[in-house]
């Protein structure tokens, strides 16, 4: 296992952007930037044995601050939406930023995704791990609350990616984070004829600015039914309400219960290069997101990167979850410890 770190840049307020790259003896190898705990590159070998990137990201940091499309960044203080920015705690009401129509999204103007992280490393024979640190000021965004967060990144001989997140608060706060990569196992093209599968038997219905109407739905005989393996683009363009308003998939799926906290809630396979992604979590909730709205983003070595070029898996919490009184609670409160763990393994079909 090794650790590389080098300059990549610097960003528009002159500060220094590091990317550190974690390599297995397999040649799996994971580049992630101190801005924002990007993962940049992510390259796995194919069943030929031949290696390409498998994320969507940029090549300097101008491209990354230029677009708003979370290109493989951390999101929080809040993941997902909260509706119209409203918040309630103790009684209390806060106004967060509305910066995707009338709602809260993935933290607001300035979330973790533009943020630069403090970073330690650490290697043994069988994993190399970068730590990330934040410390979130009380009144950050709206957010109350100082909040120390601690994420890291695992890579293992197993060609395991292992994300742990970790935080605590000095004031009763709501903490949701995730990592929004965009996968392409193919390595380039659009996602339509990678295979998913989902764990979840219940998904989370939207209205038409991406705010659950508070109740789950079964995914039989809906397109949002992914318990068996099938195409992304097999119903994608179903008449649907909810593919329509959405441009594609945009929800939220309620992860089956297991006999462990780290629940298995997705598994991915490209046919033609072989291969497969699972990934487990100890979060109750995966947005699954078919780049319903990338359009000509500035990529790497040259591309740019158009409608459903990627998905995304982010495990999290459910949307708006601080408004809808039957979702898991994401509050947060002194002396407690948010802790999830999300694991992303990498391998070839069959294997």
């Amino acid at each position: 296992m090794t650790i590389k770190q080098e300059p990549f840049g610097q960003t528009s307020q002159g500060e220094t952007v590091t990317r550190y790259t974690l390599t297995n003896a397999q040649g799996t190898e994971v580049s992630i930037l101190n801005l924002g705990g990007i993962i940049q590159s992510l390259r796995t070998a194919d069943k030929n044995g031949h290696f390409a990137d498998i994320v969507l990201g940029c090549d300097n940091v101008a491209d990354y601050e230029n677009q708003s499309a979370y290109l493989g960044a951390l999101c929080g203080r809040y993941a997902n939406r909260i509706r119209e920015g409203q918040l309630v705690i103790d009684g209390k009401h806060y106004q967060l930023a509305c910066n995707n129509g009338p709602n809260h999204l993935h933290g607001g103007n300035q979330g973790y995704n533009r943020r630069i992280w403090s970073a330690n490393t650490e290697q043994s024979d069988s994993e190399a791990r970068l730590t990330l640190r934040y410390q979130s000021p009380d009144g950050e965004e709206g957010y109350p609350g100082n909040l120390d967060i601690q994420v890291s990144y695992c890579l293992n001989s197993q060609n395991e990616l292992t994300v742990n997140y970790h935080a605590v608060t000095d004031k009763t706060t709501v903490v949701n984070l995730t990592n929004h990569a965009y996968f392409n196992l193919k390595g380039s093209g659009n996602c339509l004829e990678h295979e998913v599968q989902l764990l979840a038997d219940t998904f989370v219905p939207t209205n038409a600015s991406a705010i659950p109407f508070g109740n789950r739905q079964s995914v039989a005989g809906t397109p949002m039914d992914f318990t068996e393996p099938k195409r992304i683009g097999q119903d994608i363009n179903a008449d649907d309400q909810q593919l329509l308003q959405a441009r594609g998939y945009d929800h939220s799926w309620v992860i089956n219960e297991g006999d462990s906290l780290l629940k298995e809630c997705a598994a991915v396979t490209e046919p033609e290069t072989g291969r497969r992604m699972t990934v487990k979590t100890t979060q109750p909730g995966v947005q699954f997101y078919t780049g319903n709205f990338l359009e000509d983003l500035p990529g790497k070595a040259g591309r740019r990167y158009n409608r459903q070029d990627g998905f995304c898996l982010e495990t999290q919490h459910l949307p708006d979850s601080p408004n809808q009184a039957d979702f898991p609670s994401t509050e947060l409160k002194p002396g407690e410890v948010y802790d999830h763990t999300t694991v992303f393994t990498f391998g070839l079909v069959n294997n």
